[in-house]
Formats: C-alpha cells, sequence, structure tokens
C-alpha cells in the first residue's frame, strides 16, 4: 500500500471520476471497467501515466508508483485469469480459511452436507438421462 494519504479535498476530487469505485484517506479502488479499459489500452502500447490521465486522473495526486504498481498488478491478474481476474471479488470471500481443528460434530455435518449435494447431483444426472433416452425414442 501507498504511504501517501489523500486530504479531504484530493478525496472529493478523486471519488467525482467515473472510474472511481471508492476512495479512502489510503486507498482507491477502481471500477473493473477501468482495469479493462487500462488492459485494452495498455495492450495498444499507451503507458500507464497516459492511460490515467486520460481518463480524468491527476497522476500527481494518485502517484506515479501508485499508478505502476496497479497496472503491473492488473496486467499480471489478467494474463494468469482473463477478464475475472481484473473483477474485484472481495465482497464475494467467505472471509479467511478455517485454521483450527474441526470439532467431530462440524466434521460430521460438512461431510452429511457434501454428501447431501452428491446425492442431489446423482438425481439431476439421472433425470437428464431420462430424458434424453425419452427423446431419443420420440
Amino acid at each position: 500500500m501507498s504511504k501517501k494519504i489523500f486530504t479531504d479535498n484530493e478525496i472529493k476530487s478523486l471519488s467525482i471520476n467515473p472510474y472511481v469505485k471508492t476512495v479512502s484517506s489510503k486507498a482507491i479502488t477502481y471500477t473493473d471497467a477501468f482495469k479493462q479499459l487500462f488492459i485494452t489500452e495498455n495492450s495498444k502500447g499507451k503507458l500507464p501515466r497516459e492511460i490515467f490521465e486520460e481518463c480524468g486522473f491527476d497522476v500527481t495526486v494518485i502517484g506515479i508508483q501508485r499508478v505502476r504498481s496497479s497496472g503491473k498488478r492488473w496486467r499480471t491478474s489478467y494474463q494468469e485469469n482473463g477478464v475475472l481476474g481484473l473483477q474485484d471479488t472481495r465482497s464475494q470471500g467467505s472471509g479467511r480459511p478455517l485454521t483450527r481443528e474441526l470439532t467431530m460434530e462440524e466434521k460430521y455435518a460438512r461431510l452429511e452436507a457434501q454428501n447431501n449435494l452428491l446425492k442431489a447431483e446423482n438425481e439431476l444426472l439421472k433425470k437428464i438421462r431420462f430424458a434424453e433416452k425419452r427423446q431419443n425414442k420420440e
């Protein structure tokens, strides 16, 4: 994270930009559309600074290091996961993985839920096969 702290005026000016999802005194969250636009323009040969400036950002306020690191992070994510890698998935996560040992009751409940899911999947597959057989007869 950058050491730059945004002032109240900088926060207000950044939050007006349509490519900003949220902004706080320490961080900016960009929209998924901006990240996709960035990747498209960057692949055409434009520099990160040019892209940010064309989209209405003041690079002196944001900081050139933040611009470069954001671009590098998005390019890497795009190369590894495509467009899905550019999406903000923080609201979809279930949090940290469980690190403590599960009790026997918890293990049993998880196995029972997994077993019920597998039974439901098998029933669905049976119905699909039955429908396919009926369709082939007609």
